[in-house]
């Protein structure tokens, strides 16, 4: 990072030019619906005001994406082309990466060093691996009898609409935008309210890179409003979503509503993370384990929030993370020392406050944490925060918190370490620590979790495939799987 110092990123900040209207059709409009303001979570500031979409905004939007669908270039330009396009934009967010990387950090709370290095680099990443991609998936011509020839072929499935949480507004946004775009599908995209600056950006940069007008659109408000007119549309073919379970169902109830398009949910997770007594690294086990919890202040869907620990090893393991807890720094986003930001907002801080005056008065131990932590006067920020002696029926090893709440559960054998794990409505991820290579393959195929990571955690890259099972959703988002979402297969049967 260039001048990574926390005057560096507050100079840049006091001088951001924050955009605030809908892109649709390639033009910023600022609509009918009035504005509504973003606030900082690192201090309580107003940033900007930006453009609420009410129905008539969406209406515009899938209009120019229809129109950029059905009569527009973009589908029928060879996918080496549409290619080339994606990789123009990953090289304009690498050109922008400082001020993508600040506005995230400002809009959502991150810490700027995690925006940068790891937020951007994901985006980045993102498009250029699909563009790169774009020209490489083929048809399929099968056997037939001699007298016949048949073609298996991959068409775009039309427009789509995705909608993304700011937990990871960018890299969300991507693993989304990039697939769809890369089989030729036009896209209106809809961040969340708290966090459509960093979006607004990114669809100014798609234009910059030559995607035509329509191709991708923008359009901010609130979910009940402007994301439920894209659920509803006629004119949607498609439904990309990431957040919770809760409006994951009202999606699937759009679309059996409307045009019965298809609807493509990753959804909330509660996901355990086993440590057994053989794991080959106990230290890197417990460290990783509170990474994983504090890491994006516990802002992830799949966030390792139930530790499950062998007995023998628990109270090594708890009071390592423990420790770790302690040292953690908590403090303003802008600053490249930090470790944990700002929680999203106030309302969020509240509701996981609420979460932990739970786990304590249901019986859980309250090691360390618990309360709110103060670096930056008006910032919504909380201590690190680990509970011990959890009962798998209390609310804390049951529902998703969504924030840096760590519940350690203690068991006494392999076979209930598997119970405990899969005792949960979600199955996005899960962790596992052993040194026995049967076991891990054992323990990894009876678990219901759509990502398994043995001896490590949130590990990959593009190749793989992300996407839970149960209540965390379904379809894949990542690697090539992720355009069988975007593509509709047609077959072509010719007698000869």
């Amino acid at each position: 990072m260039l001048e990574m110092t926390h005057e560096h990123w507050s100079k840049r900040a006091e001088g951001l030019n924050l955009g605030g209207a809908h892109l649709i059709g390639g033009s910023e409009e600022a609509g009918s619906g009035g504005a509504f303001p973003i606030v900082a979570p690192r201090d309580g500031r107003v940033l900007t005001h930006v453009a609420d979409a009410g129905a008539a905004e969406v209406d515009a939007a899938v209009a120019a994406a229809r129109r950029a669908f059905d009569s527009g270039p973009w589908p029928r330009l060879a996918p080496a082309e549409r290619g080339r396009i994606l990789i123009r934009l990953a090289d304009l967010l690498e050109e922008h990466r400082e001020e993508l990387a600040l506005t995230i950090s400002l809009e959502m709370g991150k810490p700027i060093t995690d925006a940068y290095a790891i937020e951007l680099r994901a985006v980045i990443a993102t498009f250029r691996w699909y563009g790169q991609l774009a020209d490489k998936v083929a048809d399929e011509s099968p056997h037939t009898p001699a007298d016949a020839l048949a073609l298996v072929t991959r068409e775009p499935a039309g427009v789509v609409g995705a909608v993304v949480p700011w937990n990871f507004p960018l890299t969300l946004a991507g693993w989304k935008i990039a697939p769809a775009l890369a089989a030729g599908c036009t896209v209106i995209l809809k961040p969340s309210e708290w966090s459509p600056l960093s979006a607004l950006l990114l669809g100014r940069l798609a234009g910059e890179a030559g995607l035509p007008p329509g191709v991708l659109n923008v359009v901010n408000g609130a979910g009940p409003v402007a994301g439920r007119a894209l659920g509803l549309h006629p004119d949607v073919d498609v439904v990309a979503f990431t957040g919770s379970t809760a409006v994951g169902r009202h999606f699937l109830r759009y679309a059996a509503d409307s045009n019965l398009k298809r609807v493509w949910l990753e959804l909330g997770g509660k996901s355990p993370n086993i440590i057994l007594p053989d794991a080959p690294d106990l230290d890197k086990a417990a460290a990783t384990a509170a990474w994983g919890i504090f890491f994006n202040q516990g802002e992830m869907c799949t966030a390792p929030s139930r530790l499950l620990v062998h007995r023998s090893v628990a109270d090594q393991v708890t009071e390592a993370i423990v420790r770790r807890a302690g040292q953690l720094r908590v403090g303003d986003p802008l600053d490249p020392a930090t470790e944990m930001g700002a929680l999203v907002g106030e309302t969020h801080l509240e509701r996981v406050l609420g979460h932990i005056s739970a786990g304590a008065r249901e019986g859980a131990r309250l090691r360390t944490g618990g309360g709110r932590a103060r670096p930056v006067p008006g910032g919504s920020y909380l201590e690190p925060t680990v509970f011990d002696q959890v009962d798998p029926g209390q609310r804390l090893a049951r529902e998703e918190i969504f924030g840096p709440v760590l519940s350690v559960l203690a068991f006494d054998d392999l076979d209930e370490a598997v119970a405990l794990a899969n005792a949960t409505e979600y199955g996005l991820a899960a962790g596992l620590w052993t040194s026995d290579l049967s076991t891990a393959h054992r323990v990894s195929r009876t678990l219901r979790a759509g990502t398994v990571w043995v001896n490590c955690y949130e590990e990959g890259d593009l190749t793989v495939p992300f996407g839970g099972m149960k209540q965390s959703g379904n379809g894949r988002d990542k690697s090539v799987h992720a355009l069988e979402k975007y593509t509709e297969l047609k077959t072509t049967w010719i007698q000869l």
